[in-house]
């Protein structure tokens, strides 16, 4: 079957190699800084076969990490799209809901490298890539432009999006993972906490999400939007252009970076702004998600190890070698104990606590002379894409490599989590590599 039917009308759809991919549909529309609503229905059959575009965006700070996630992509600011991926038999499957991280500034749910054809066809499941707004366009908008959130928004409306037609693709709506790494596992963490979002999804797997990263942050919008309307020097922000915006977007995460760690992810969602709670109610959110939501979370063991690496301190030490490995060494320890592990940690025994189900994990594995260890975004390639779309990731060291079996490990833990959810774990806290 070449076509699909979902709600608003028909779509072309690829179906090859025992797989159905839907790509760049449409979930949602928006004027610039406003919510997104559902697209208009159309008559006809429209195209579902080519790749959507991402988010304009900036050049991602990771790249020299990763290797560059929007390779054959275009952006536009039209890019409420996602692509689902399913068995060709496909059944009341299970249904994973994939949100790519980036700081909020970069990345798109559209790029090869999270390709989850093998995620699919290993694990029996129906995977969906959400792209959303990103930075300027979705988390902060200039000073009386607009909303804010507008990217978390976003993402509840293709949940819902997932909800009215993911049995099209044989998928069931009563069974939904939200999954995402970094930025996108602190999206599914804010989602957790939304009313708007409660049955949306059902379980939830978090890699290496940046918790703990509130206090402060209403004072740094503050000093951020200040140096947005300096960057624009009176433009209209509405009738700016994309280039004008993303200048005062870098503007704007230059201010930030005088709050230290919190600088870090200058664009979030903000507490106490729709559709999120206010901090006070933040604790009520947690214990009520914990009895609704079964949670796998975790982190890389040298998570900050990048971040560590790009700090100017650290970065004049590298004119050392052995120096500069150390000093990242030590860095990195401290920074993923800050940022990732110690948080954590604290949420699975919040979920405990409350009642809730959860494991843990903790991804080791590292390339031989890989630069940066097991650092973040490292289980990425073992999740998604081919050796093929990450062979210009750096932090694979030269050799490049990927561990096929524990490919193959990491993958039925996550998909096995989607069918059974926690009991399905062999140990209650993991360990890869």
């Amino acid at each position: 079957m070449r076509e699909r039917h979902i709600k608003g009308g028909a779509i072309q759809v690829d179906h090859q190699d025992g797989l159905v991919r839907a790509r760049g549909v449409r979930y949602g529309t928006a004027r610039r800084f406003a919510a997104a609503e559902p697209p208009a229905p159309w008559s006809g059959v429209r195209d579902a076969t080519q790749p959507g575009p991402a988010c304009p965006q900036r050049p991602s700070r990771l790249g020299w990490v990763t290797g560059d996630a929007l390779a054959g992509l275009t952006t536009n600011e039209n890019c409420l799209v996602l692509t689902v991926t399913a068995p060709a038999d496909a059944h009341r499957l299970p249904v994973m809901v994939w949100f790519h991280g980036g700081a909020y500034v970069a990345g798109s749910g559209e790029s090869a490298k999270y390709d989850p054809s093998a995620l699919a066809r290993a694990g029996n499941v129906v995977v969906v890539n959400v792209s959303y707004r990103l930075g300027i366009f979705g988390y902060l908008a200039p000073p009386g432009a607009g909303e804010d959130n507008l990217g978390l928004r976003d993402q509840i409306l293709a949940l819902r999006w997932v909800r009215d037609n993911i049995a099209a693709f044989g998928g069931d709506a009563a069974n939904v993972t939200a999954f995402g790494q970094s930025a996108g596992a602190h999206s599914v963490m804010s989602l957790m906490l939304c009313r708007d979002a409660v049955g949306l999804f059902h379980r939830a797997i978090l890699q290496s999400a940046p918790l703990e990263l509130d206090d402060g942050r209403d004072e740094m919008a503050q000093v951020m939007g200040s140096a947005m309307a300096t960057s624009l020097a009176g433009a209209d922000p509405a009738e700016a252009s994309v280039d004008q915006l993303l200048a005062a977007e870098g503007a704007a995460v230059a201010a930030a970076q005088g709050f230290g760690l919190l600088g870090g992810l200058a664009f979030a969602p903000r507490l106490g702004r729709t559709p999120l709670p206010a901090p006070a109610d933040v604790p009520d959110a947690i214990a009520d998600a914990a009895r609704r939501i079964e949670l796998l979370i975790g982190y890389t063991k040298d998570d900050a190890a990048p971040f560590v690496a790009m700090d100017p301190r650290v970065a004049r030490l590298t004119r050392v070698p052995v120096l500069g490995r150390l000093a990242v060494r030590a860095g990195s320890v401290a920074i993923t104990k800050q940022a990732f592990s110690g948080p954590a940690e604290r949420l699975a025994e919040a979920w405990r606590t409350h009642g809730g189900r959860v494991g843990t994990y903790r991804f080791d594995w590292t390339p031989v002379n890989a630069p940066l260890g097991a650092c973040h975004c490292m289980e990425l390639p073992f999740l998604f894409g081919t050796p093929q779309t990450w062979a210009d990731a750096p932090m694979l060291g030269p050799q490049r490599s990927i561990d096929g079996q524990l490919s193959a490990e990491i993958r039925t833990r996550w998909t096995q989590f989607a069918h059974r959810g926690v009991e399905s774990l062999p140990t209650p806290a993991l360990r890869f590599g």
